[in-house]
């Protein structure tokens, strides 16, 4: 009986539904589907707030990055100068830069080649210009998402993500 009860009240919902709605002229075609999204530009700021401030004033230096480069052979850091005399001594021949993933458990270092020396810039800052060195990750140790710090004298940046 139960079942009945139902079965009659679910035929009778789709008959007064087809009976109190108007005639509609056959529907317009499906919306087009919306273009595909362009990839977004916009990186947040990996330094906001203390860590960004931190390294603005008591380095002069903003935008530190690591990227994975070359297939995974070479790390680059770049960092961009806006206190000259404060970020003299990243650029400064005389300490040697390293990047550590403690993850991997390696430190890396900026190779020296015949021909060219250092695979970094080690001319005197200037405020606005972007600054970069190279690390050698034979072996490909470094992976992109690590988490890495690099060293440059008695400058430290500890969390950088590689990208």
């Amino acid at each position: 009986m139960l079942l009945a009860t139902v079965l009659a009240g679910g035929s009778v919902v789709p008959n007064a539904r087809a009976q109190s709605a108007p005639d509609k002229a056959p529907s317009s075609p499906a919306p087009a589907k919306p273009a595909a999204k362009t990839p977004s530009r916009y990186r947040p700021n990996r330094f906001a707030g203390r860590a960004g401030t931190y390294y603005r004033l008591v380095w002069g230096v903003d935008a530190l990055t690591v990227k994975w480069t070359e297939q995974g052979e070479v790390i680059k850091f770049t960092y961009k100068v806006v206190d000259a005399e404060k970020a003299k001594p990243l650029n400064d021949k005389k300490s040697e830069p390293l990047l550590l993933d403690a993850q991997a458990g390696v430190k890396l270092v900026v190779p020296s080649l015949e021909k060219i020396g250092q695979l970094r810039q080690t001319s005197a800052p200037e405020e606005g210009r972007v600054y970069w060195m190279a690390f050698s990750n034979k072996g490909r140790h470094v992976k992109q998402g690590d988490h890495v710090s690099v060293v440059i004298g008695n400058f430290r940046a500890d969390g950088l993500v590689v990208d």
